[in-house]
């Protein structure tokens, strides 16, 4: 296990030290929350002209869901491993690229890579029927999230590539029950 932790600790230094102070703004604005507003806004209208007012509103609560879902179950494991962040870690701080201010909490699972991956991977599965290329390219919005965890010294690969696994699962959960609630309730068997 030590070794696979200095691996992940090797592979977190060479991409973390990529970095230059030129795309610190660009990777700050990739973990912030509000940047992706735009892309909300529009994949709402695209929910609404393809599936109606019903399924747009059931989608917006299943996003919700699992946008809490993600996050909990990354802060519960957390809790139970306490993995230091890099930006905290003695032995690691000294030769990171550190961005961010501020490094508090622990690292392992990446609550940005769970949720953003999550979320994309759902509305993905949501959109791919009607719009296949912009539904292809939304799965890039989490690598560049995660990535951006590492960048700013806030994660290890390992956190980000499980906080990605975990997504994908809750993802594909979440994306089951909006299948089985539109189909028996909505009558959408036509169209999903």
């Amino acid at each position: 296990m030590q070794e696979l932790l200095e691996i992940d600790k090797e592979i977190f230094l060479f991409l973390n030290n990529l970095g230059s102070a030129e795309w610190d703004w660009f990777w700050r604005a990739m973990s912030d929350k509000w940047t992706g507003l735009p892309l909300y806004l529009l994949l709402i209208y695209l929910s609404f002209k393809d599936y109606g007012w019903k399924i747009t509103l059931l989608n917006m609560v299943l996003v919700t869901l699992l946008i809490l879902a993600t996050g909990e179950v990354a802060y519960d494991f957390k809790q139970a491993f306490e993995r230091l962040r890099p930006c905290a870690q003695e032995g690691v701080v000294e030769y990171a690229r550190v961005v961010t201010r501020g490094c508090g909490g622990f690292s392992f699972v990446s609550a940005h890579a769970t949720n953003s991956t999550g979320v994309a991977v759902f509305l993905f599965l949501l959109f791919k029927r009607f719009h296949n290329y912009f539904a292809a390219a939304l799965l890039l919005w989490p690598v560049l999230t995660s990535y951006s965890r590492i960048y700013q010294a806030l994660h290890y690969p390992s956190d980000v590539i499980a906080g990605i696994v975990l997504g994908v699962i809750l993802a594909f959960i979440v994306y089951q029950i909006q299948l089985f609630i539109s189909k028996k309730y909505l009558g959408a068997d036509k169209i999903m």
